[in-house]
Formats: structure tokens, sequence, C-alpha cells
């Protein structure tokens, strides 16, 4: 695996595996081995898609993580670098699901548009912009050096 991509991705389908039963543990839902292997079919592909790192923004497939299962998401990892791309993606984003951003263009502009912000659209906006305030200052204070 490079970079933390590759431990984030090998993450998902593993503790979705140990979250999910095999469909045999439920012979009230799924009394044939015919619904079963069904079933279980159906988890394969499950886990197929939450390995692609590709679907790291895809709403449907991340709703199946821990997170969506009603559980706590914890990261480690030796790299400081690793951990604070883990804290960004597992452990702040669904702290501000569904909210709207604070920042004042957004407060702004938020009555004449009454958009509903889904996941972590509010979030990734106040990124924005005060990433771009931080560009700004930096650039008047120390952008003749």
């Amino acid at each position: 695996m490079v970079g933390a991509a590759g431990p984030l991705a090998a993450a998902r389908p593993v503790i979705f595996a140990q979250m999910v039963d095999d469909p045999s543990g439920h012979p009230d839902i799924f009394p044939a081995e015919k619904k079963q292997q069904k079933e279980r079919q159906r988890l394969f592909r499950i886990i197929e898609d939450l390995v692609k790192w590709e679907n790291a923004t895809n709403e449907t497939v991340l709703q199946l993580e821990a997170q969506g299962l009603g559980l706590e998401s914890y990261a480690s990892d030796l790299n400081p670098v690793a951990v604070l791309i883990n804290k960004a993606m597992i452990e702040i984003p669904p702290k501000f699901a569904g909210k709207p951003p604070v920042n004042p263009v957004a407060q702004r502009q938020k009555a004449q548009m009454g958009k509903r912000w889904r996941g972590a659209q509010g979030l990734a906006e106040d990124v924005r912009y005060y990433g771009q305030w931080m560009r700004d200052e930096a650039e008047t204070r120390i952008g003749h050096l």
C-alpha cells in the first residue's frame, strides 16, 4: 500500500466484514441455502466496492462503513502525516455532516440559496474559504519575500 490512502481503503472492507453476520447465522431471514448464497454474494459485492479508493466520496458506499453502522471510527499510524489525513477523512467530517458552512460569505448567501448541505459539503466550503483567506493573508504579509 502506498501512502495513507492504502490503509484507509483496506480498513473499510475489514470493518464491514467484522460487523456483518454471514447469512447462515440468520435462518429466520434466509432459510434456504440458495437465499443464503444470494445474500452472501450481495455482501461480497459491497466489500468489493468498499475496497476501491475511488469510492471514498461515493455516499452510497460510505453509508455502509462503520459510521453508517452507528459506530465510532478510530484510526492510528506511526506516521503523523497519515494520522492527520485519517483524522481529516474519518473523524472530523461526520461531526459536521449535513451542516451548512459558517464563513461570512456563505452566511450572507444562506437566505438566498435555500441549499441543503449533504455530507461534509458545508465543511468543505469552509475549508476552501478559510484556506483562501490564509493564503491571501500570507501573501499580504510575506509575499514580498
